[in-house]
C-alpha cells in the first residue's frame, strides 16, 4: 500500500507541475475570460479524462510500450502538434483579421474595392468567430465541446505518458496493486489541477468584462493563439 509520505511527494511533484503556466492554463483562462463557463469546465474536465487515462495506460504498461516504440511515439507526436498548430491558428488568423479591419476601418480610405475587400474580410472574420463562439454559456453543446477540446488536447500530447511514464512507476510499492495505485495518484493529480482550474476561472470570470473588449479579445487571442501554436512547433522538433 502507499504511503502517505509517498502520496505526499507526489503530490508535490504534480502540484508545481499544475502551478507552471502551460497549453492547459491558455485554454482554460480563454474559454472562461469570454464568459464561456460552461465550456470552460468543459474544458477542464476533458483535460482531467486525459490525465486520467494517461495515468491507467501507465500503470497497465501501455504507456511504455508507446514510449518505447519510436514509430508510434512519432506519429502520435506529429499527430498532436499538427493539432496544436491547427487550433492555434484557428484562435489566432481571425485575431489579426480583427486587427486589420479595425485599422483599415480608422485609415477611412476613399478607395471603393479596398473598403469592399476589407468589409469582406472583417465579415470572414466574424464568421470564423462566431463559430468558435457557438459554445456561449447557454448554447447547447458547449460544454461538450469544451469536454472534447480538452480531451483530445491531452491526449495527443506524448510528453503526458513520458511524464506518467518517468515518475508513476516511482510511487507504485512492491507488491501492490498497479492499476489500483496508479489510478490513485492520478486522481490526486485531478484534484489539484481541477482546483488549479477553478482558480483560473475565477480569475478570469472577474475580469471578463474588461477581458472581452474587442481591443482586449484582440491582444488575448493573438497570445493564446500563439502560445498554442508554438506548443504544437515545440512539439513537432522535440524529441
Amino acid at each position: 500500500m502507499i504511503t502517505l509520505s509517498a502520496l505526499g511527494s507526489f503530490a508535490l511533484i504534480v502540484g508545481l507541475l499544475t502551478l507552471t503556466p502551460g497549453l492547459d492554463t491558455a485554454l482554460i483562462l480563454r474559454t472562461a475570460a469570454f464568459g464561456h463557463r460552461r465550456r470552460a469546465w468543459g474544458v477542464v474536465l476533458g483535460i482531467q479524462t486525459g490525465t486520467l487515462v494517461w495515468g491507467v495506460l501507465s500503470s497497465l504498461g501501455i504507456t511504455a510500450l508507446l514510449t518505447a516504440s519510436h514509430l508510434a511515439y512519432t506519429i502520435l507526436r506529429w499527430v498532436g502538434a499538427a493539432y496544436l498548430v491547427w487550433m492555434g491558428g484557428r484562435i489566432l488568423i481571425p485575431a489579426l483579421r480583427r486587427r486589420a479591419g479595425a485599422e483599415s476601418g480608422t485609415a477611412g480610405t476613399a478607395d471603393p474595392a479596398r473598403n469592399a475587400r476589407n468589409a469582406r474580410n472583417a465579415r470572414n472574420a466574424r464568421n470564423t468567430d462566431d463559430a468558435d463562439d457557438a459554445d456561449a454559456p447557454d448554447a447547447t453543446g458547449g460544454f461538450r465541446a469544451g469536454w472534447r477540446r480538452g480531451t483530445v488536447t491531452n491526449l495527443l500530447n506524448p510528453k503526458m505518458g513520458a511524464f506518467y511514464v518517468a515518475v508513476l512507476p516511482q510511487f507504485i510499492p512492491a507488491g501492490a496493486p498497479h492499476v489500483a495505485t496508479g489510478t490513485l495518484l492520478a486522481c490526486v493529480h485531478i484534484v489539484l489541477a481541477s482546483l488549479w482550474a477553478a482558480v483560473l476561472i475565477a480569475f478570469a470570470r472577474a475580469l471578463r468584462t474588461t477581458l472581452r473588449k474587442p481591443s482586449a479579445r484582440r491582444v488575448l487571442d493573438r497570445i493564446t493563439g500563439t502560445v498554442i501554436a508554438a506548443f504544437g512547433v515545440r512539439l513537432a522538433l522535440g524529441d
